[in-house]
């Protein structure tokens, strides 16, 4: 096909479902019975039938500030008449200082310096780049190893498939990265079932780090890598105190503490960050998702030091500082300020998760466990069959969240999208107590 035969179809319904392959999906069963979006707007998708989906994973993660914002459309489209592309090299669009003096008064502690990248995945890698180029600048050029933790999820770069913990994300791919090794899992479904907040259980797990530092010696490892809430694996809490262990371990060996924050940056646990929430401080934070709204922008925030490192080494992309990009970025942050996201996702979790409790009472052999923070929030089930036919019938029933095994990720963020979602998953599990 020549180029002026491949014509847009102003139609919605596509003809042919073989040449994009989906990414995490089962290709062969979605396209025998495809589910197909065609707009959104606040809390809901909108399938080419006009059938409502009311979206409760906020577009995995990203649209904290809902769908279609006005706001968030005037900048973009303001932004594509003026300018659609400033290249990030040797010139630079003045939005990108702006959001980076933004995000950097929000950041924790002394992340005074921002680096733009595309994805949350691109971010995770230059920020392991960075720690790597700290340490050869400051003389430490053995400190190579990378210490991630099982079950963890980092993106799917090269640097963040070998430091996550996901084992099917992993073991198509060889040995990966040399020199990595992982802590432990912070969840233990027999004592953290039904935690409301931050488990009492497992701060020791931390400890393991001190473990791995007697095996290959702290002057070989630049940093440690974590989510403090993680996501895609199912919704884990960290421990009461977990994080403050950790960071107290780095110091003591000259570390470095990445925390990666694509999921819970900006309002997702009621803080602008987890590291906010815990009192943690990082020497590096990887951003994204929310940032703007999702559109295609990351960040790495990281102390005047460790950035310096960046000097001397080749790290970016073309489109690290896409301008459309980071005019919704500026908008989102506008409307974040505006209307107090934070607060009001922490409010409303409080409700989802007080929701979930009660379904659990409610279905107590089907539901084996209910916990979270603020929007985060996930059920356990007895079983994958349970798990399957309850991800089945919401969506039958216009509800989309995100499923990980047995766990149900909820994201919805009004007192009506939260009870529309409660009053789904009730129904549902009702009919499945019925069938068992």
């Amino acid at each position: 096909m020549s180029l002026s035969e491949a014509r847009l179809s102003t139609d919605t319904r596509p003809n042919d479902l073989e040449a994009y392959w989906m990414p995490f999906t089962p290709n062969r069963a979605f396209k025998k019975a495809p589910r197909l979006i065609t707009r959104a707007k606040d809390m809901y998708y909108y399938a080419a039938d006009g059938r409502a989906v009311l979206d409760a994973t906020a577009g995995l993660w990203c649209c904290n500030a809902g769908h279609g914002r006005e706001e968030i459309v005037t900048a973009i489209k303001r932004q594509a008449e003026e300018l659609d592309y400033a290249p990030a090299f040797q010139f630079a669009h003045p939005y990108a200082f702006e959001l980076a003096s933004r995000v950097a008064a929000l950041a924790p502690g002394d992340l005074d310096h921002v680096f733009f990248c595309n994805s949350g995945s691109e971010a995770v890698d230059t920020a392991l780049k960075i720690a790597l180029a700290y340490h050869h600048v400051r003389g430490e050029g053995a400190r190579t190893r990378l210490i991630g933790r099982e079950r963890g999820y980092h993106g799917v770069g090269f640097g963040g498939i070998s430091v996550g913990g996901i084992v099917a994300n992993r073991k198509l791919f060889g040995t990966l990265l040399a020199g990595v090794d992982h802590l432990p899992a912070t969840y233990n479904r027999e004592h953290q079932a039904f935690s409301k907040g931050e488990p009492e259980w497992g701060a020791h797990l931390a400890d393991e780090l001190e473990r791995i530092i007697a095996l290959h010696d702290a002057s070989t490892i630049a940093a440690v890598i974590v989510e403090p809430m993680a996501g895609s694996t199912g919704v884990l809490p960290a421990p009461k105190g977990y994080l403050q262990r950790l960071r107290a371990i780095c110091d003591k060996y000259g570390i470095l503490l990445i925390l990666d924050e694509v999921i819970t940056g900006f309002g997702r646990l009621g803080h602008a960050f987890a590291a906010e929430r815990y009192g943690v401080r990082p020497d590096l934070a990887v951003l994204g998702k929310a940032i703007a709204n999702g559109f295609p922008l990351a960040v790495v925030g990281g102390r005047a030091d460790l950035m310096a490192g960046v000097a001397r080494t080749w790290i970016s992309s073309t489109l690290a500082t896409e301008s459309v990009a980071l005019a919704a970025a500026q908008a989102t942050l506008e409307v974040f300020a505006h209307e107090d996201v934070c607060g009001h996702l922490h409010r409303m979790g409080t409700r989802l998760l007080h929701g979930l409790h009660r379904l659990h009472r409610k279905h107590a052999d089907l539901v084996t466990g209910v916990g979270g923070i603020a929007e985060m929030c996930f059920l356990h089930f007895a079983s994958e069959n349970i798990s399957r036919d309850v991800a089945r019938g919401c969506a039958a029933r216009g509800l989309l969240f995100k499923r990980t095994a047995y766990n149900f990720v909820s994201l919805a963020h009004d007192e009506e999208t939260i009870d529309r979602t409660l009053e789904t998953l009730g129904e549902v599990l009702a009919k499945a107590e019925e069938e068992t």
